[in-house]
């Protein structure tokens, strides 16, 4: 039987996609033929005419898995899906859906990741709960949480239960996103605790920053924000986000290297004063990651051209200054195929820090 394992998370957002990928990366050193399934997915692109789950189009395009594309995300959860469901019950064999695809998917290949969706009891809604599709699949589950000490330890066990009940083992935990200044003391305690619980800690791995930062792209594309300009590099990160609506003076001492700044598009002096910051006029080594402009308001001819000739990323939208500041600051960041310095980041991180050897021996 082909060996598989089941990555799950304690909840959405833990680093599921990051350790996968990750792990794939380690175990190409290992064994020649990989495969990836996300059998249930709630974020989904169109690839080849299918709905195909983001996460899935990954994994496949960093890695160049030879899979049949729609196999790799049999079942995507569209919008209404949920509701279609409780009122009218299944419209198709879910079960053989995935296990079929699993199979076409494990086909001569060494090992394969299976990714969850959310913590262990999404999917319960339409009877095919994490645990479930771990059972069905007949996979070991590898646990991610996030952070802190009682928080996973708590978290873990709460997801166990379900997973228990459904006869499926909890190979073992990753702890992901502590914070690096308190790295020794939680990676000790968590070890322990876990311990208490009979689980093994297969790793816990610092946070960094640079994985939570979104690109001016991923600002226009989530958030769906026209670009009226595009600048000179769309996917800049923006490390930080400033809001231009005080003394231009006062700003300047704020405005840091690779800052987005939010104006209210009425504020020429401001986002003059943006322009010039850039440039090197006004402060040295501090280029702007782009403008967004808010309210709805457009500044002079004269402005626009400024910014045009600045080369900067320039996105307009009606939303209000706090509230499109707010939507940016809750923004998660979803890693893309041309991520190619994360990538890096993340597969360094996971061989360092994750017993991939450990994680082979509780495998099926």
């Amino acid at each position: 039987m082909t060996k598989r394992i089941f990555v799950a998370a304690t909840q959405q957002n833990d680093g599921k996609t990051t350790i996968s990928l990750g792990l794939i990366a380690a175990l190409l050193k290992r064994f020649d033929r990989i495969g990836f399934i996300k059998p249930i997915g709630q974020r989904y692109l169109m690839e080849q005419g299918y709905k195909v789950d983001e996460d899935s189009v990954l994994i496949e395009r960093v890695f160049g898995i030879k899979c049949n594309i729609k196999d790799m995300s049999p079942v995507a959860i569209d919008r209404g899906f949920t509701e279609r469901y409780i009122e009218k019950g299944a419209d198709e064999d879910y079960a053989k859906v995935i296990k079929d695809s699993f199979d076409k998917v494990a086909k001569d290949k060494d090992l394969v990741i299976i990714e969850g969706t959310g913590h262990a009891g999404v999917g319960s809604v339409f009877g095919f709960s994490n645990a479930t599709v771990a059972s069905l699949l007949e996979a070991n589950v590898v646990m991610i949480s996030s952070g802190g000490v009682g928080k996973p330890i708590d978290e873990v066990m709460l997801n166990k239960a379900l997973l228990d009940k459904e006869k499926v083992d909890l190979a073992g935990v990753i702890v992901n996103k502590v914070l690096p200044e308190k790295y020794d003391r939680i990676a000790n305690l968590v070890r322990k605790g876990m311990k208490q619980k009979d689980l093994d800690v297969f790793g816990v791995l610092p946070h960094e920053k640079i994985l939570d930062i979104p690109t001016m792209r991923e600002i226009k594309e989530e958030l769906k924000i026209k670009a009226m300009y595009e600048g000179e590099d769309l996917d800049k990160q923006a490390e930080k986000v400033l809001i231009g609506a005080m003394r231009v003076r006062d700003a300047l001492q704020y405005i840091q290297n690779n800052s987005l700044m939010i104006i209210p598009g009425d504020r020429d002096d401001m986002i003059q004063a943006t322009c010039e910051v850039h440039s090197g006029k006004l402060k040295k080594g501090c280029a702007i990651s782009g403008v967004i402009l808010s309210d709805g308001i457009l500044p002079r001819i004269k402005t626009l051209s400024l910014l045009k000739s600045a080369n900067i990323p320039v996105l307009v939208t009606d939303e209000e200054t706090y509230a499109i500041a707010s939507r940016v600051h809750s923004l998660v960041v979803k890693l893309k195929p041309q991520d190619s310095h994360k990538i890096k980041i993340i597969v360094d991180m996971v061989e360092k820090y994750v017993d991939i050897d450990n994680i082979l021996k509780h495998s099926k």
